[in-house]
């Protein structure tokens, strides 16, 4: 995410406080905000399995002991998906990450509610692929 991302308290106040188009319109804005990912890391390695589009991600350790990862998608709305899971655990330290609650934190988007099940169902994966990536710094 860009230095001036928006809290996710924030982005679901305004997200509740329109519907339908312009939710997806949110959620796409959100996703031109996700910092660049270099086509390098693009890679069988780094893709999520189980999404209908392409998803992928590449975490880092910074030096600091927190963990900071790039991702990106081929599709616009599955990017604003993207930036809402990496707002709950961006650069934050693996148990911190571990901890957190990032299917509670996404819940009040009501996502599945908003889009097709195809576009919430690899989700989880990465979710999980986060968690897992948290487990091994941690």
């Amino acid at each position: 995410m860009t230095d001036t991302a928006p809290t996710l308290d924030a982005i679901r106040e305004e997200y509740e406080f329109v519907e339908g188009d312009d939710r997806y319109r949110l959620l796409v804005e959100l996703g031109r905000s996700l910092e660049p990912m270099p086509a390098a890391l693009k890679t069988e390695a780094t893709l999520v399995r189980g999404c209908s589009a392409s998803v992928w991600v590449y975490p880092t350790a910074a030096g600091d002991g927190t963990l900071h990862f790039l991702a990106d998608s081929n599709a616009a709305i599955t990017k604003g998906i993207i930036a809402l899971v990496l707002l709950t655990v961006q650069d934050r330290a693996p148990g911190e990450i571990l901890a957190t609650d990032i299917e509670g934190a996404l819940a009040p988007f009501e996502l599945k509610a908003q889009l097709s099940s195809n576009r919430t169902q690899g989700i989880p994966n990465m979710i999980a692929l986060i968690r897992e990536t948290a487990r091994r710094y941690a």
